[in-house]
C-alpha cells in the first residue's frame, strides 16, 4: 500500500462531506442568530461579509472546474465558523478580508479541501487578530473575559479562585434577565433539594457585552453541538476526550492564577467561555486538518487540550483556544509521518 504524506486524507465517517458541512453551518448559524439578537443583527452582517469573501474567492479558484467545490459547502461553512471566532462588534470588512486570505492562502495554495494543513477559519481568525490588532481588541474590550484578564494582571485575586468572584469584585453585575431567572429557579426547582444556583452562571449563556460571537450565542451553540454529536459526522469521542482533559486541568490548576487553591478550579466557567464548545465540537473534529488514525487523533486532541488550558489560564489569554488548535494543526504532519511508519506499511501491510 503506497501512502503519501501529501495525499488528501481518506477519512471514513458515517456522513458525507456535504452533509457534515451543512450540519456545522446550521450549528454556527444558530449561535450567530442568538448573538445578532443582542447587537442589532451586526453579527449577521459579519457572517454575510465572511460568506461573500469566501464564495467570491472560491469562485475565482474554481472557474475551470465549473465551480465544483462550491457544491460541498466548505466555503460557506468556513465563513460561518470564522464568524463564531470574531468579536461581535468587529467591522464586517475584516471578516471579508479574512476569508479571502483563508480561501486563497490557507486552502487553495495547498491544493484545496483536504490538502490544507490548517483549519481555514481558525487561521483567518488569527490573521485578522494579527493584521488588525486594534480593531480586534476594540471588539472584545469591556467584555467579561477581557475584564477578568485585566483584573488579574492588576493584582486582583479571590481566595476561592473564582473568576466570577473577581469579576464581581471589579464591578461586574449579572444581567437582569439572568438574575430574574436564577432567582426563579432557586425559589422553585432548587428549593426542594436545598441547593442554590450560584450567581453569574446563567449570564454566560446569553452575555450582553462585548466578546466572541461564539460566547454571545452560547445557548444556541450548545443546542447545535447536540445536533452535531447525534449526526455521526465525526468521531464522537474526540470532543469528549478534549473536554475531559481540559476540565481536569482546569479543576486541578485553574484556580491558581486567580489566587485560589489547587483542585479548586471553576470547571463550569472554563467550559462555557472563550469559545470552548466551538473548539471542541467544530475545530478539533475537522477531518481535513487532523491525523488519520485513532491513536494519532488521541495525541492531537490531548495536545490541543493542554495548550488550550495553558494559553487561557497561565498565559491569561481569554481566547487562547484558537491558537491552541493552530498549534495542533502544525504538528499534524509529524503525527501523520509517525502514523505512516507505525500504522501503515508501504509494502502492503496495514
Amino acid at each position: 500500500m503506497d501512502i503519501s504524506l501529501f495525499q488528501k486524507p481518506q477519512i471514513n465517517l458515517a456522513r458525507s462531506t456535504t452533509f457534515r458541512m451543512a450540519l456545522v453551518s446550521v450549528c454556527a448559524l444558530l449561535a450567530i442568530f442568538q448573538s445578532s439578537l443582542n447587537d442589532g443583527f451586526h453579527s449577521l452582517f459579519i457572517a454575510l461579509a465572511a460568506c461573500a469573501g469566501a464564495l467570491g474567492t472560491e469562485l475565482l479558484f474554481n472557474i475551470k472546474d465549473r465551480f465544483y467545490t462550491i457544491k460541498d459547502g466548505s466555503a460557506v461553512t468556513s465563513a460561518l465558523v470564522l464568524t463564531l471566532l470574531l468579536p461581535g462588534g468587529l467591522n464586517p470588512l475584516y471578516a471579508f478580508l479574512g476569508m479571502i486570505f483563508a480561501m486563497a492562502v490557507l486552502k487553495h495554495s495547498f491544493g484545496g479541501l483536504g490538502s490544507n494543513w490548517v483549519n481555514p477559519a481558525a487561521g483567518a481568525a488569527l490573521f485578522i487578530k494579527s493584521a488588525w490588532p486594534l480593531a480586534f481588541e476594540r471588539g472584545i474590550r469591556g467584555g467579561s473575559l477581557t475584564r477578568l484578564a485585566a483584573s488579574v494582571e492588576g493584582g486582583l485575586r479571590d481566595t476561592l479562585g473564582s473568576p466570577l468572584g473577581i469579576l464581581t469584585i471589579n464591578g461586574w453585575q449579572e444581567q437582569p434577565p439572568a438574575r430574574v431567572l436564577g432567582g426563579f429557579l432557586n425559589d422553585t426547582v432548587f428549593a426542594f433539594s436545598g441547593a442554590r444556583l450560584p450567581q453569574g452562571y446563567l449570564s454566560l449563556f446569553s452575555p450582553q457585552g462585548a466578546g466572541l460571537i461564539a460566547d454571545r450565542g452560547l445557548l444556541f451553540l450548545l443546542l447545535g453541538t447536540i445536533l452535531l454529536a447525534a449526526s455521526q459526522s465525526f468521531r464522537f469521542w474526540l470532543p469528549l476526550v478534549f473536554l475531559f482533559i481540559y476540565s481536569l486541568l482546569v479543576w486541578i490548576f485553574g484556580a491558581l492564577p486567580f489566587g485560589g487553591p489547587p483542585a479548586g478550579g471553576d470547571i463550569l466557567f472554563g467550559l462555557l467561555s472563550g469559545g470552548i464548545p466551538a473548539l471542541a465540537f467544530i475545530l478539533i473534529t475537522d477531518p481535513a486538518t487532523g491525523p488519520k488514525s485513532a491513536p494519532g487523533y488521541l495525541v492531537f486532541v490531548v495536545f490541543v487540550a493542554v495548550l488550550a488550558f495553558l494559553f487561557r489560564y497561565p498565559a491569561m489569554d481569554p481566547y487562547g483556544g484558537v491558537p491552541a488548535v493552530l498549534a495542533g494543526n502544525a504538528v499534524v504532519p509529524l503525527i501523520r509521518r509517525i502514523e505512516n511508519k507505525i500504522c501503515y506499511d508501504r509494502r502492503g501491510r496495514s
